[in-house]
């Protein structure tokens, strides 16, 4: 098994749920109806590795889901689990329609300008409440804000391991 970091993380457990050893989960996904078709996740095990748990149960609750997991029957079981990631297998996700990217596979990715200059790295894909996401890129110029958006990210080659942007004016305001 691949280390527990190159998994795809969906959610967070916040606490147990109950008193049969169900928890509460935070989705951490932008396709939280994947929940309740959830059947496998992994956790971190101690060595950094990932430790399958198999989803037994799943139904919504106030904005996050509650989880029951094969062998957690306690609240003394479940509390083991507070704060975990949840993550799953790369081959569990939706295939997106072209030009369409997970967040994990821009994370990473050398950000140059249509030169060839380096810009930076993306740091996090920052979700802004409005209809593009913007791309937190870190070089040695600090850090910069990168609109998702094709006026800015001209191609994205995963392959490459790159993405080729316009850099942004900033006006500063007096």
């Amino acid at each position: 098994m691949a280390g527990f970091r190159d998994l795809v993380l969906v959610g967070r457990v916040v606490k147990p749920q109950g008193r049969r050893g169900e928890v509460a989960v935070l989705p951490l996904s932008d396709r939280p109806e994947r929940f309740p078709t959830l059947r496998r996740a992994y956790i971190p095990a101690p060595d950094g590795t990932a430790r399958e748990v198999r989803v037994r149960s799943c139904r919504p609750h106030k904005g996050r889901f509650v989880l029951g997991i094969e062998g957690v029957s306690s609240i003394e079981e479940a509390e083991k689990l507070r704060d975990l990631e949840l993550r799953i297998a790369e081959d569990q996700l939706a295939t997106l329609p072209a030009g369409s990217f997970y967040h994990y596979q821009l994370a990473g990715l050398r950000v140059e300008d249509e030169g060839g200059g380096e810009i930076g790295v993306v740091d996090e894909v920052m979700e802004t409440g409005a209809e593009a996401r913007v791309l937190v890129v870190r070089g040695e110029g600090g850090e910069t804000l990168l609109p998702f958006v094709s006026d800015f990210v001209k191609a994205v080659d995963l392959a490459r391991g790159r993405i080729v942007a316009s850099r942004p004016e900033y006006v500063v305001a007096d």
